[in-house]
């Protein structure tokens, strides 16, 4: 698993946002997450504040049109409940992307019970940039 900082994509960033849980990219046609080792990441505690400086920054009341990629480089817990929350306040993503090893993926599993729509999975980062930038199809 490797970070957007270590690949040719981290040029393009746009913004960068940096929380003591991880760090946010935001790029022109997507937002990368990478949280950090040991976190468990929850609406109030971290999520509200990512949403309120992404959706700002990008001019966006609700999000329809963001590409989120989380890009699960370390291990940590993701309350998935909380995407009740996230729907609950009119929120809503263009498309949700995982990128994981199978390790990791669990979660995300978990995770499906909560999100409204589909969860797409990935195992190499730059396959899920790949799959955004060319307008969600997959690439081989």
């Amino acid at each position: 698993m490797i970070s957007i900082m270590d690949t040719d994509f981290y040029p393009e960033v746009l913004k960068e946002f940096n929380y003591s849980f991880g760090d946010v990219f935001v790029f022109d046609k997507f937002v990368v997450s990478e949280i950090r080792q040991g976190v468990d990441f929850s609406w109030d505690n971290h999520a509200k504040a990512v949403i309120d400086d992404v959706f700002w920054f990008l001019g966006t009341p609700d999000g329809a049109t963001i590409n989120l990629i989380s890009n699960r480089i370390n291990s940590y817990s993701v309350m998935a409940s909380d995407w009740v929350k996230f729907f609950k306040n009119s929120y809503f993503l263009n498309s949700y992307i995982v990128v994981s090893d199978k390790a990791r993926l669990s979660n995300a599993t978990i995770e499906k019970l909560f999100f409204k729509g589909t969860i797409k999975h990935f195992s190499q980062l730059e396959m899920a940039i790949n799959f955004v930038k060319n307008d969600m199809v997959e690439i081989d």
